[in-house]
């Protein structure tokens, strides 16, 4: 049989052990980084004109970048609220991707 003095400090002893380990398995876990945007400029295209246009409008527009931007200016001379550094982003990525001399994706059946 135990001494009661031995088994208080057994169970104390074990209730320090309990709190403990569990604590140390809290670390705090290092989330990985988000990765960044694909392309900020076709998000922005995405956010910002698609509130208003289809997606035809864009792949059937087909123009260089320099024309894209003087779309996206009328666009602001309309109503339109974009930064120029966002203007700069949504020309770039139209003209890389839907410039006149990308080739047209092809349409499903």
């Amino acid at each position: 049989m135990r001494s009661p003095r031995l088994a208080r400090g057994a169970g104390a002893l074990a209730l320090v052990i309990g709190f403990a380990a569990p604590a140390a398995a809290q670390q705090p876990v290092q989330q990985p980084a988000q990765p960044a945007a694909a392309n900020p400029g076709k998000d922005l295209v995405a956010s910002k004109c698609f509130q208003c246009h289809t997606d035809a409008m864009f792949r059937d527009g087909r123009m260089d970048r320099s024309a894209w931007e003087a779309a996206i200016y009328r666009m602001v001379g309309r109503g339109g609220l974009w930064t120029t550094d966002e203007i700069k982003l949504m020309a770039d990525y139209l003209g890389d991707a839907l410039g006149p001399n990308v080739p047209r994706a092809e349409k499903a059946k």
